[in-house]
Formats: C-alpha cells, structure tokens, sequence
C-alpha cells in the first residue's frame, strides 16, 4: 500500500483525531488528506439555499485554519469544489491510491457517500470518533438504547462510563504523493473563496461576536472560559438569551469537528480537579450527553429519524407555506419568537432555550412541517450539526425521543420567565 486517502469530513481538527491516527497505522509511504467542500448552489425542498452565509463563512475559516495545520505537519491539505463519490475515485486513481480513511456519519446522506465510493472500487475504512463515550461500550448494544434520555444517562453513571483520553498531534504525517495532477490544485482558494462568500456585517448584538471558525480559535475559547472559572455559573447562567458568557458556546467548534468532545471533557475535568467539582459543572458533562444520546439514536435508528413520522405512528404533517415564510422573517406577531428569528438570521446563531421556544411555535402554533423547520435552522445556524439538529426538532414535534410525545412553550409565558425586563425583545426590535 503506497497512498492513502484520509478524507475529512466533519473533523475539521488534528487534536484528537482518531481517523488520522488510523491512517497513520496503516503503514502506507504516502498520505493525501482530501476535503470535498459542499455545494452551495443546492436549494431544500422548501425553496431556500441550504447553505446560509452564516454557516458559509464559518467553515471557510475552520478549512482555512485545517490547511494551515496541515502545512505545519509539512503535509498538504487537497481542498476539492465536487462531490466526494465524483471525485474522489479519479483522485485515487491518479495518485495510485485504492483505500481512503474517513469518519463514519450515521445519517442517510453521508452513508450514501460511502457506500458510492465503495461501489467505485476503494476500499473504504470508516471510524466512529464523533461522540464523548464509545458506542461498543455501552452498557447494551447500541440496537438496545433506551427510548428516551434519562434511562441512557442513568446506566451510563452507573456503570461509571468515562471518555478516551484525547489523542495527541501527530509529530509528523506520511508524506503527500509526489505528483498530484495540476487540475486539482488549481482551483483550491477560488472554490473557498466562493465558499465563504461576502463576510455578513459583524453585529455588536451577537452572542458570538468575535468568533471564528476553525481548531486554533476552539481551543482557545475553551481554554479561556475554564481560566475565567465560567463552568462554576453555567447552570446558573445557560438559559440566558444574551451574551457570550451565559452558555460555553462550545457548539460553533464541536458542530465541524474543530474541537474534540473528549478533549473539551479532560479540560473540564482537569478544570475540576483545580478548582472543585460543582453541580454547575456536572451540567456542561449533563449536555455532552445529550449530544451523545442523539449521536447513538441515529445509530440505532438512522433514516428513520428523517421520516415525517419520525419514530411515532404515521400521522398528519400539516404545513403552511405563508405561516412558514413568516416565521423564517421573524415576522409572526409573536415578539419573542420574531425577536429569535431575526437573530438567527443576523447572527447564525441562537440560544438553546430560544431554539426550543421558535421549534414548538412553528409545530404547534403555526401548524408547519417540522422538516421546513429542521431544514431553515441547517441553513441558518453555523453550529449546525446534523444529529442534534434533527433529534431536537424530532423531540419538540413528538416524534422522537420524547415521554411526553413532544413539547409546546408558550411564548408568552416563556418571555415573562426569560426576558422579564423585555431586553432581548427591545435588542431585536420587537417590543
């Protein structure tokens, strides 16, 4: 075996990457990391890009920050405008590879890109690495995980599950192949310049102002909220609308693979150990499971979950389409929700509580297809990751994981609880 492809895909780091290590072992004289970027021309079934500029920017700075890493290890970081199953066979044709190293996605899309690939003809090894804990290690088989969170999270603390240890750097890669045909190299900074686009206009308002994308910027953030003792206030602080301080903002570097889930938990723990275990604290260890728990449930379940029924009985899915155009524009009559709305479409971002406030009133007050829902906030948030995405919209619409068969805030009451003072509405321009 000469070359190896290692295929990145959403582990957009060098820290803790267990899918370069599983290259490295292999033995192979060369190894050629390949990113695909997505296509931004692609529109939803509901009519809007699927890619917002939010989301756009964010992962042309995490390639950006990726490809210097790279160079760093004195290797290079082959960044490709086509499909993966279009181009990555001809790429290892022309450089003399057979086998290529990525990470297993357990959602329909990314599995048909694997299984495309091995239909051309490479061998292809895949490594789970996205979750905290191990799925194999489980207290059952992952085909036996409990139907809702809280049993999942109780046996996990029972059986005293812990996380890896993250993996170091590398110290030094397999070289790339020596020839690498022109016509793939030449299009590398247009096609992410085109990726990110126009820079949206920075908004003081942004609860991720100053933020940037990629593996240097997560940890740094990480290290900074455990040196400012942030962990001690955040179950205090995480239902909070404003701000950068009210939540860890860990999600915008966990979402592309910039920042491992098993090395922002040995930070933590080590943060624990200097400075005091608290219930705050635990809380953050509380919200990595529940990142896990969706992880497992798309395991388990897998295209199920992309179902208008999701994992419940076949029923009705009703949908408006003005109803639904005026929740996207902030522009419902309903203050908070519109206030969220437009955030969201400012920022690319939006708080935890606020996504489950605008989820349920597009569900259960404006009667709408969950999936238009699911699909805007892919769009829109540049933390966007598939699993959890799709788990919570399936949890507020009843039609996933949730005992009480699905969840409805009310709006109002929400506001009176959350922004009592009116803030936040005053901030976005609704009240």
């Amino acid at each position: 075996m000469s070359t190896v492809l290692l295929w990145l895909r959403n582990d957009l780091r060098l820290h803790d990457q267990p899918v370069l290590h599983a290259a490295c072992r292999m033995g192979a004289q060369h190894l050629l990391p390949v990113l695909c970027l997505p296509d931004i021309q692609v529109r939803t079934r509901w009519g809007f890009a699927r890619f917002g500029p939010h989301r756009r920017t964010w992962l042309a700075n995490t390639i950006r920050n990726l490809a210097q890493g790279f160079h760093e290890l004195r290797s290079q970081l082959l960044i490709l405008n086509a499909p993966a199953p279009v181009v990555l066979p001809s790429l290892a044709h022309a450089v003399g590879a057979s086998t290529l190293v990525c990470e297993d996605i357990a959602a329909p899309e990314e599995q048909a890109e694997v299984d495309a690939l091995r239909a051309a003809g490479l061998t292809v090894h895949t490594v789970w690495q996205s979750s905290l804990l191990r799925p194999d290690r489980l207290p059952w088989p992952v085909q036996q995980l409990p139907a809702v969170f809280t049993p999942f999270r109780e046996a996990v603390e029972r059986a005293g599950l812990q996380p890896d240890a993250p993996l170091p750097v590398p110290d030094a890669l397999p070289k790339v192949p020596p020839h690498i045909p022109r016509y793939y190299l030449q299009e590398q900074v247009p096609a992410l310049d085109a990726l990110a686009g126009p820079s949206p206009s920075p908004d003081a308002r942004s609860a991720v102002s100053g933020l940037q994308g990629g593996e240097s910027a997560a940890l740094a953030h990480l290290r900074r909220y455990l040196a400012r003792g942030l962990p001690h206030r955040y179950l205090r602080t995480r239902n909070g609308l404003m701000g950068l301080d009210y939540s860890s903002k860990w999600s915008p570097w966990l979402s592309t693979g910039a920042l491992s889930p098993r090395q922002a938990n040995a930070e933590l723990r080590q943060f624990e150990a200097t400075h005091g275990a608290t219930q705050s604290s635990y809380w953050l260890w509380f919200e990595l499971l529940w990142r896990d728990y969706f992880r497992f449930l798309h395991l388990r379940h897998g295209p199920h979950l992309f179902r208008a029924r999701g994992l419940g009985p076949v029923r009705a899915t009703p949908h408006d389409d003005q109803r639904f155009a005026a929740w996207c524009a902030g522009q419902t009559g309903q203050p908070l929700v519109d206030a969220a709305m437009r955030e969201l479409a400012t920022t690319g971002y939006l708080s935890n509580r606020l996504r489950q406030v605008t989820a349920s009133f597009l569900v259960h007050d404006l009667d709408c297809d969950w999936r238009a829902g699911a699909a805007w906030f892919e769009a829109q948030l540049l933390d966007y990751d598939v699993y959890s995405n799709q788990g919570n919209w399936l949890y507020i619409a009843g039609r996933g994981c949730d005992p009480r068969g699905g969840r409805r805030f009310d709006p109002a009451k929400q506001a009176a609880t959350y922004d009592a003072d009116g803030a936040y509405r005053r901030l976005w321009g609704t009240q």
